[in-house]
């Protein structure tokens, strides 16, 4: 069916729903944002939009932050600074930069799809995007599946939340990992008027323990914290799960949002921690309490040249990049999801499967479930 463009936030974008998800993706550089989710008669929307949004931006800012907000997939991952065998992509890539081109919207059975597709040029090939929203669900389905493209390729999504006041407010997890680690270089550099907390290559092996450049450690289960800052840490997940999760916990909201992949096929998870660290434009020390939840195959944020390079975790035997065949496509799944939870609900301990779903365990014991279809992300 047709489905018109309608300005939203500043872009142009295309709006569909069910009964319990409203979304909207941008043409430019197929943002899926701002989405609402309705948890009985309170609807809400966690995602974040830049708070320059709908302000007039220079030509040279790349099309990605003009854009910036709710998820988006990024095919390569990262900045892209280096060239790499004479590719030279933009800042998370053609798919999140170029424009779409809208294939349809297909309603079947209580299930709406939309469906995007871009020919990138930089690495010759088609992506598709097919998001699904399914009537009686709190969740929202994405693919990607990329075709005729040749050698290898590091890529991901780049969820981003939106943390309510107070400080504290939401209680961050993540299913077992087995390599923690602070970006190993400089995130942001004094003199380039950006500052970072958290110590530079420090591992570690539990979110509440992380590295202070100044000594001591940071609490990343905690957020907002550390304002004035921006950080960047990277978890690569256990491959033996079934799925892996990460994981927010709104107490006072009663809620929780929550991220499912397979972790074979998304490697790593990526915290993009940022809480006004920033005080050049467009950030200008306004963007705040979002945090990037990012599940990527990715060395970090560098980009393509730094992930297809021998690097620290590839040399371990860990993926960093996908090998693309131009003969059989690539298919990656993930799921988002929001879940109304009972009071003293604390904080994501497991995420379990059930008949319908899964199960959200609490470290206080507490659980709440959520209708979604897991074989979702059997590819």
């Amino acid at each position: 069916m047709p489905l018109p463009l309608q300005t939203i936030l500043g872009q142009p974008s295309w709006s569909f729903h069910s009964s319990h998800v409203a979304a909207a993706l941008t043409r430019q550089g197929g943002q899926l944002g701002p989405i609402t989710f309705r948890l009985g008669r309170k609807e809400i929307s966690p995602m974040s939009v830049a708070p320059w949004a709908e302000e007039k931006q220079p030509k040279d800012l790349p099309r990605m932050l003009q854009s910036l907000r709710g998820d988006f997939f990024c095919a390569p991952f990262g900045g892209n600074a280096t060239e790499w065998r004479g590719e030279k992509h933009p800042p998370h890539g053609e798919t999140a930069n170029a424009n779409w081109t809208l294939k349809g919207i297909h309603s079947d059975d209580g299930a709406v799809t939309l469906h995007a597709t871009l020919a990138t040029k930089i690495r010759r090939g088609r992506v598709d995007k097919l998001v699904t929203l399914i009537d009686g669900q709190t969740a929202v389905y994405q693919r990607h599946v990329l075709s005729g493209m040749t050698g290898p390729l590091n890529l991901g999504h780049h969820a981003m939340l939106h943390f309510p006041a107070p400080a504290g407010s939401g209680a961050i997890s993540t299913s077992a990992f087995i390599h923690g680690q602070v970006f190993p270089g400089t995130f942001e550099a004094p003199e380039n008027r950006g500052y970072q907390s958290l110590k530079p290559g420090a591992t570690f092996r539990s979110l509440d323990r992380v590295p202070l450049i100044a000594g001591g450690t940071a609490d990343l289960t905690s957020y907002p914290a550390r304002l004035g800052y921006e950080d960047l840490v990277m978890m690569t997940a256990d491959p033996k799960l079934p799925f892996a999760w990460t994981a927010v916990t709104f107490a006072a909201q009663k809620y929780v949002w929550f991220a499912l992949r397979d972790p074979r096929q998304l490697r790593q998870t990526i915290f993009w921690i940022s809480n006004g660290g920033r005080h050049y434009a467009p950030w200008s020390s306004r963007h705040t309490a979002v945090m990037g939840l990012e599940d990527v195959t990715s060395y970090f944020h560098g980009g393509l040249a730094e992930s297809v390079s021998a690097n620290p975790l590839s040399r371990r035997g860990i993926p960093t990049s996908f090998r693309m065949n131009p003969k059989v496509p690539t298919d990656i799944r993930y799921i988002m999801a929001v879940a109304a939870i009972p009071a003293g609900f604390d904080r994501v301990k497991d995420i379990r499967p059930t008949k319908d779903g899964v199960e959200l365990v609490a470290a206080s014991g507490r659980s709440a479930r959520c209708a979604l279809n897991l074989t979702y992300l059997a590819t």
